[in-house]
């Protein structure tokens, strides 16, 4: 230790510099431990004659230095990748992103590999804004091929998912649970899928797929009438979860929502109801298969002022013509707003100007023209 501290003062009485950061150079974790101090007057910085320059011991626990096999603390590791100590101990201690060596004293000592895996995920993280602890994930597989196939660990470049694949993936687990009615399992993924991508994700990349899914398979006989019932009930309650979320802003129009009798799928009428919601329509939501006679005490009573009809077959397409012609003779005033590929495929719709386009991208445009500014009466 004495001969450390020695060759610290020649070092230091050698380096005649202007610059703290020049020291620093030369004398990394001068300013970080503190074992003695010393008066250095060959510094040209003003400090009643001198600065008192903090030495260490040339010590691993301390200085994050090894002779041979290079290690560094944590505070070096954060300076280096830009990352707060804070959140390297949290992707170390909540996924185990990597697994630093510990001195007796508790100190961190992050090899060269920890580094590259750290820069690795940061990457990840910050330029394909994946989760961290999917990121840990993919790191850890691809590390594991790498040695199973004798490349060295810190050489490889794992290849990055695509959020399409990402999406693709858990639809898949969520499926394959529902269609084995493991409903907990189900859950617990759907769970997983809100925190890791949010819920508009979630809803319109992995829940909705899934929904025209199951229909499909109902329709090709690849799932009972169990199945396809177990399977969209449980997602429709999700669904209805998410809804009451949002807040209400009383100043816009009452909205209801329904699919016509004989209409029994309801996915892209769940999807534009919550579309609404998020925006802050208040939805009155029927859901599918909704007799007539039903509608109109609460049209009247609920003041509504803008109906979503929805129909996935153009069979219904008359139907629901007509029944739009009878509402509009009780209610002159309404608006309307129709959906499905029922409409989306139609080409002699009676009431063209208020099919929806089918991309929900064009949605927002839609509700920035047409719902959020007041229509004169009359107005079809």
């Amino acid at each position: 230790m004495l001969t450390s501290i020695t060759t610290r003062m020649t070092t230091l009485k050698q380096c005649k510099t202007n610059s703290i950061d020049s020291i620093d150079m030369h004398m990394s974790v001068v300013y970080n431990e503190c074992i003695i101090f010393v008066e250095c007057s060959d510094l040209h910085i003003p400090d009643k004659g001198g600065i008192r320059i903090r030495l260490t011991y040339e010590s691993p626990a301390i200085s994050g230095k090894k002779v041979g096999n290079k290690v560094y603390s944590i505070k070096q590791v954060a300076a280096m990748l830009g990352i707060p100590t804070v959140t390297l101990r949290a992707w170390e201690n909540r996924y185990s992103a990597v697994t630093p060596e510990r001195t007796e004293s508790g100190y961190r000592l992050y090899t060269e590999e920890n580094v590259a895996d750290l820069r690795w995920l940061k990457e990840q993280v910050e330029q394909h804004q994946t989760n961290i602890s999917e990121a840990v994930r993919m790191l850890k597989v691809n590390k594991t091929s790498s040695q199973e196939a004798a490349v060295v660990p810190t050489s490889f470049t794992p290849p990055v998912p695509t959020m399409e694949e990402a999406y693709v993936r858990i639809a898949d687990q969520i499926y394959d649970s529902l269609y084995n009615f493991q409903g907990e399992r189900a859950n617990g993924l759907i769970d997983f899928g809100f925190t890791m991508y949010g819920y508009d994700s979630m809803f319109y990349h992995v829940l909705v797929p899934i929904l025209v899914r199951v229909g499909d398979a109902w329709e090709q006989g690849r799932a009972s009438v169990a199945q396809e019932h177990f399977m969209t009930q449980l997602i429709s309650q999700r669904f209805y979860q998410f809804f009451h979320l949002f807040p209400i802003y009383p100043h816009l129009p009452k909205v209801l929502a329904l699919c016509p009798e004989g209409e029994h799928h309801q996915v892209g009428l769940m999807l534009f109801s919550l579309f609404m919601r998020k925006n802050g329509a208040e939805v009155l939501y029927l859901g599918a298969n909704t007799p007539e006679e039903g509608i109109y005490p609460i049209i009247r009573e609920q003041k509504i002022r803008l109906i979503c009809l929805s129909i996935t077959s153009s069979e219904l397409l008359e139907r629901c013509d007509q029944l739009i012609g009878r509402i509009l003779d009780e209610f002159p005033d309404m608006r309307f707003v129709l959906g499905g590929k029922g409409y989306e495929r139609a080409e002699n719709a009676r009431y063209p100007q208020w099919i929806m386009p089918g991309d929900s991208a064009d949605w927002q445009t839609w509700m920035e023209r047409e719902y959020f500014v007041e229509h004169s009466p009359g107005r079809r």
